[in-house]
C-alpha cells in the first residue's frame, strides 16, 4: 500500500511517500532553489580542459557547469567514434551549445550538463537523437517487453530515442504516443527558443515536485494522494484525470488544523531516520557516518540476543540492517560510495541471502544503484548515483562550535 502526501507552505514543498506505513521517500524543494536537474540551457563554453577531457561552460548560473567529453559524444555507443577523440577537438572557448542538467551543483562544484537529451513523460522517456530503444528492467515478463519494443519502433521517428517507464507495462498504444507528442511538442519549443534566445539563457525547465512526483511515484497501487494546498490539488486532480484516471477519487484536500506530517506520524519517522544512530525492530542498530563523497554504515547486534546460537542471531540482525539500510539510502537520498560493516558470518550462504535482500529492497529504488559486492576486508560496496544535495542537509547545518563534526537541527 502507498500513500504520498505533499504539504505545500509559502516558500517550501515538502513530500512523503509511505509504504506500508514506512516512510521511503521524502523530498523538498524550496522556491527560491527549485531542482535544476532536466533543464535545459543555451550555454556558451567558457575554457577547454584536455588534461581533464572536459569543457566549462556558462549557463548563467554562479558557478560554470561540467561538461565531460562523453557527454559531449553521441548518446548512442554504437554511434561513437572508436577512438575517443580530445575535448578540443569537439569545442572551442566561445562556441555555443545547448546542455541539460544531470546533476546540481554540490558544494563548490557547479553543475554536470550533457548533450544526452532526455524528457521524461508518464509513460516514457524522449531522446530526440539517441536513435535506440529501451525498456524498463522492471518490467519483467518477455511478452510485454516485446510488445513495448514493437510499439516504441513503429512510433519513433528515423533517429530518435524512447525508454519505455515501468509505469508502461500494459498501456495501449493510444496512451504512449499521446505522452510521446506532448514531449515532441516540448523538443520542439526548445529548437525554436534556442534560435531566439542569446547564451546564456534557459530554454526549458522541467516540472515542479508536485507534477514530477505525480509524473514518477504514482502507481496503480496508490492508497491516498493527500495535498495541503487547495491550489496543488486542483494541479494534481487536472494532471490524475488525464493520466491516470483510476486513482481519481484517491485524490483528496487535507484540511484539518493540525499538521499533515505529524497528523501521520511522518514527522516523527523523519526524526527518527536522520539520527546517526538508527535503531532496528529487534534491538539491533545501525551506526551511520557520511562525508561528501562516502557514507559509512556499521551494523551491530545491540539488544538483540537472538534464540538459537550467534551465527543465527547475526544472520537475522544483518537481514533486517539490510532491509532497513536500503530504504534509508533512497530516503535519505544518499548519493556516492556507500561502504557497509555487517557483523560478520561464517556462512557463505547467510552473506548470500543478506545481499539478495538488499537488492530485493533496493529495486523499488528509482535512482539507479549497484550493489558492487564484497571487498577483501568482509565489507560490502555500493554505489548510488548522485544527482542532487542530501537530504539530510535540509534539516541540518554543521555546528560552528565543533567546526562540523557535528550538526544542529534547524526545522
Amino acid at each position: 500500500m502507498k500513500q504520498l502526501f505533499i504539504h505545500c507552505s509559502q516558500n517550501v514543498t515538502q513530500s512523503a511517500l509511505l509504504e506500508n506505513g514506512k516512510l521511503s521517500e521524502f523530498s523538498v524543494e524550496r522556491m527560491e532553489g527549485t531542482s535544476l536537474i532536466g533543464n535545459l540551457y543555451k550555454g556558451k563554453v567558457m575554457n577547454v580542459l584536455p588534461g581533464m577531457q572536459a569543457a566549462f561552460i556558462d549557463i548563467g548560473l554562479s558557478k560554470n557547469a561540467f561538461l565531460y567529453v562523453d557527454d559531449a559524444l553521441h548518446p548512442h555507443l554504437d554511434k561513437q567514434p572508436k577512438e575517443k577523440p580530445s575535448i578540443t577537438e569537439l569545442m572551442k572557448p566561445g562556441d555555443e551549445l545547448v546542455v541539460q542538467v544531470m546533476k546540481e551543483p554540490l558544494g563548490g562544484k557547479g553543475a554536470r550538463v550533457t548533450t544526452h537529451f532526455s524528457l521524461p513523460g508518464r509513460w516514457l522517456v524522449y531522446m530526440p537523437y539517441a536513435d535506440y530503444i529501451g525498456i524498463s528492467k522492471k518490467i519483467e515478463q518477455e511478452t510485454e517487453r516485446v510488445r513495448l519494443r514493437n510499439l516504441a519502433d513503429d512510433m519513433r521517428l528515423d533517429g530518435e530515442g524512447l525508454i519505455l517507464r515501468t509505469n508502461a507495462e500494459g498501456e495501449t498504444l493510444e496512451a504512449l504516443q499521446e505522452d510521446l507528442e506532448a514531449l515532441r511538442r516540448i523538443w520542439k519549443k526548445v529548437i525554436v527558443k534556442n534560435d531566439q534566445v542569446v547564451a546564456p539563457g534557459e530554454l526549458h525547465r522541467d516540472s515542479g515536485l508536485v507534477h514530477r512526483l505525480l509524473r514518477d511515484v504514482i502507481t496503480p497501487d496508490m492508497e491516498e494522494i493527500v495535498i495541503d494546498d487547495e491550489d496543488s490539488l486542483q494541479d494534481a486532480v487536472d494532471y490524475v484525470r488525464r493520466k491516470a484516471p483510476m486513482l481519481i477519487d484517491k485524490v483528496r484536500l487535507y484540511n484539518s488544523p493540525h499538521s499533515m506530517f505529524e497528523g501521520y506520524g511522518i514527522k516523527e519517522q523523519l526524526e527518527r531516520a536522520f539520527q546517526p544512530r538508527i535503531w532496528l525492530n529487534s534491538g539491533g542498530y545501525l551506526v551511520w557516518d557520511q562525508t561528501e563523497a562516502l557514507t559509512v554504515i556499521d551494523v551491530n547486534t545491540g539488544k538483540f540476543t537472538g534464540t538459537t546460537d550467534l551465527e543465527q542471531t547475526v544472520f537475522q540482525t544483518n537481514r533486517e540492517a539490510a532491509e532497513e539500510i536500503a530504504r534509508l539510502l533512497r530516503l535519505r537520498d544518499v548519493g556516492g560510495i556507500i561502504i557497509i560493516d555487517f557483523i560478520d558470518m561464517e556462512l557463505d550462504e547467510h552473506r548470500h541471502q543478506v545481499v539478495q535482500k538488499l537488492e530485493q529492497t533496493m529495486r523499488r529504488d528509482r535512482t539507479k544503484s549497484q550493489v558492487v559486492g564484497w571487498t577483501r576486508l568482509g565489507l560490502l560496496e555500493i554505489t548510488r548515483k548522485k544527482a542532487r544535495e542530501n537530504a539530510m542537509n535540509y534539516f541540518y547545518e554543521p555546528c560552528v562550535s565543533c567546526k562540523g563534526s557535528g550538526r544542529i537541527y534547524v526545522r
